[in-house]
């Protein structure tokens, strides 16, 4: 299990904007090259979001389906990106005073990735999600603030 968290300088209301916004997660989201909503009810329970990931001339697509949500507190996704597997991806936001700290815990569940899991993997996904909240901060921190929190 791979658990890494970060603190972004906004408040939770700014992160969640961004997590609640399908169309943003290939901003932020290390691996999509672009992300969006395949229906108009993305985050509720049981929306998705599609995306398509290049790697040189190959292009692959998956989908992200929301498994348990608790706005504006908790988001746990399931991503699968077909014959890859799938994986729990759960996206914890916390006040910490006028920040937030953002806590992303991410595990496989089918597919190659679950059967081969072991701590190299996991030494892979915290790379990654280093990468990835380091994107979501800085995509929350460089987004206009709400007008009442200016």
């Amino acid at each position: 299990m791979a658990v890494r968290h970060r603190l972004i300088r906004r408040p939770p209301a700014e992160v969640w904007a961004v997590l609640a916004d399908g169309a943003r997660y290939g901003d932020w989201v290390v691996g999509p090259d672009s992300s969006r909503e395949a229906g108009s009810d993305w985050p509720e329970l049981g929306s998705s979001i599609e995306y398509a990931v290049r790697l040189g001339p190959w292009t692959g697509t998956g989908r992200t389906t929301v498994r348990d949500i608790d706005p504006p507190r908790r988001i746990e996704l399931e991503a699968d990106s077909g014959r890859l597997g799938t994986a729990r991806i759960a996206i914890e936001v916390r006040p910490w005073g006028r920040e937030t700290l953002v806590i992303v815990d991410e595990h496989p569940l089918r597919g190659p990735g679950a059967a081969l899991h072991n701590a190299a993997l996991d030494a892979l996904l915290q790379l990654r999600h280093r990468s990835m909240l380091a994107r979501l901060a800085d995509t929350v921190e460089n987004s206009p603030s709400e007008p009442a929190r200016r």
